[in-house]
């Protein structure tokens, strides 16, 4: 449906007709079910199956390749619409562009892209990645999961942590080295079947956040894979996760904006209607501050965010334009959620507003990714090379 849609018509108008499909979606399907949802810790499979069928999980991958072909800015777009009501959905609707499939359509085989990336982009799978580590976290450099060589393939052993889809994932993209004292350049991503003997899965319940997203350990227990599991060449596993993680920050960004986007909404609506002293308390001049400084928050991130997807579509690494947008989206999604808590009042606490989910979803959004210190470093040491002068690389 929604390729014969993007296949049809003009570009700018299809865009625009795409993405008020995804906003009456997330209003009209979603919106109605989210808290539940957010409270079993599940989200619902038909969900997922009206998603797939309105090719929501295409994004940016070619349409050769099972997916929607979308440009960077309209795929950023499409996740600010969905995350809005849920970032989670959000989350899911990115990984066939980013995290997981960005590593697959960059350095995959022709038959890796067959068997994995097609069906991902497409709904019919899920995928889920395997970066972070318990003692090396945001470190991809300092990976501790091992592999060797065998006769017949690899064999991995190692551990990862707050690996995100460990219900649904039929597959994992990961990456291990064969010799920790070579840093980056021992570093190579796999792609591991879920299904595979010796990898084990221990979800973690009653997150702080991203309560509908199974996250948590994976384990890989003497893991034995054949040849063709190997995405990319031997020592380029560095380049596969910083091509997966640096598309990964731009949905982090979006989601980001979606969330803060949403508080602004549901503060102006309460303040409008919530009524102090005999006046609603938009009338406040305090009310009206915290307004105002999340509204030029909001979009300010959001052209952090699209300048970002923009240098995406010109082909280019943005790792400066990814760790801005991440940044500065995530901390606006914070102070928005928490202003939004504060102008709610005493409801702000109750899990029948939307404010208190956002709450605590927007604390969590300043860890994933890359927590927002190792951003700072990163923009700093930009800004001391090139003299404060440029934010590129």
């Amino acid at each position: 449906m929604t390729k014969d849609l993007l296949e049809a018509a003009p570009a700018p108008a299809e865009r625009e007709e795409f993405l008020r499909l995804v906003r009456t979606f997330a209003q009209e399907r979603v919106a109605p079910r989210v808290q539940e949802y957010d409270a079993a810790e599940k989200i619902p499979d038909d969900l997922l199956t009206e998603m797939a069928q309105l090719g929501f999980f295409g994004g940016v991958v070619p349409l050769e390749w099972g997916g929607l072909g979308l440009d960077h800015v309209t795929f950023a777009r499409m996740i600010e619409e969905i995350s809005r009501v849920d970032h989670c959905l959000g989350v899911l609707m990115s990984m066939p562009s980013a995290l997981v499939g960005s590593g697959l359509l960059t350095f995959g085989t022709d038959d890796q892209k067959k068997r994995w990336l097609v069906p991902l982009a497409e709904g019919r799978i899920f995928g889920g990645a395997g970066v972070t580590e318990p003692r090396s976290g945001s470190d991809v450099a300092g990976t501790q999961t091992r592999y060797e060589r065998t006769g017949t393939g690899f064999v991995l052993r190692g551990a990862k942590a707050w690996i995100t889809n460990l219900d649904r994932a039929s597959f994992f993209v990961t990456f291990a080295t064969k010799d920790p004292s070579l840093g980056r350049g021992g570093l190579s991503a796999f792609i591991v079947p879920a299904d595979t003997p010796g990898v084990l899965k221990n979800p973690v319940h009653n997150k702080l956040g991203f309560r509908p997203l199974c996250s948590g350990d994976l384990t890989f227990d003497e893991v034995e894979l054949e040849p063709d599991a190997l995405l990319g060449e031997e020592g380029q596993g560095f380049s596969v996760a910083m091509n997966a993680v640096e598309r990964g920050r731009l949905s982090v960004a979006s989601r980001a904006v979606g969330l803060a986007q949403s508080c602004l909404e549901a503060s102006v609506r309460y303040a409008e209607e919530r009524v102090v002293f005999g006046r609603p308390i938009s009338d406040f001049q305090m009310v009206q501050q915290k307004i105002a400084d999340m509204a030029v928050s909001v979009q300010a991130a959001r052209l952090l965010t699209e300048q970002c997807a923009v240098a995406m579509q010109r082909g280019e690494r943005a790792r400066i334009e990814a760790s801005m947008a991440k940044l500065y989206a995530s901390d606006t999604a914070q102070a928005a959620a928490t202003e939004a808590v504060q102008i709610h009042g005493a409801y702000g606490v109750s899990e029948d507003y939307g404010v208190a989910r956002a709450y605590r979803d927007a604390k969590v959004f300043q860890i994933v990714e890359g927590v927002n210190d190792i951003h700072r470093l990163l923009i700093a040491r930009n800004a001391f090379a090139t003299g404060g002068r440029e934010s590129r690389p």
